[in-house]
């Protein structure tokens, strides 16, 4: 193994931001959309996974088909199927879900970058 070689990747330890995180509850840490392992206070080192398969916080109103892309709107703390001046490419839906749905199933995956809607 490569000497330089530090972690796997999937899931990394970083500092919580601002206000904390509660474990399970997706969040924007820079570019990175990540799910916390665990709750933690704000500076306190801790795990988040940046891929994996996830049930989430989903917006209401449109429904979700397998495979579909999916962005996390850091403003509604929740993914979504459209773009906004808020929302990062993010991931897949993996399982269909209703309009009325408050959750879904994403494969998290970090695939975009910041959605620019003018």
């Amino acid at each position: 193994m490569a000497g330089n070689f530090v972690q796997e990747g999937c899931v990394i330890e970083l500092a919580a931001p601002t206000g904390g995180v509660v474990g399970g509850t997706a969040i924007l840490v820079g570019s990175l959309v990540l799910i916390p392992m665990v709750t933690a206070a704000q500076t306190v080192r801790t795990t988040f996974a940046r891929a994996g398969v996830f049930t989430v916080a989903k917006a209401t109103g449109v429904a979700w088909t397998e495979g579909q892309i999916l962005y996390f709107d850091s403003a509604a703390g929740n993914f979504a199927t459209a773009a906004s001046a808020t929302a990062r490419r993010a991931g897949f839906a993996t399982l269909a879900a209703a309009s009325g749905d408050t959750t879904g199933t994403v494969l998290l995956n970090n695939i975009g970058a910041a959605v620019n809607v003018a």
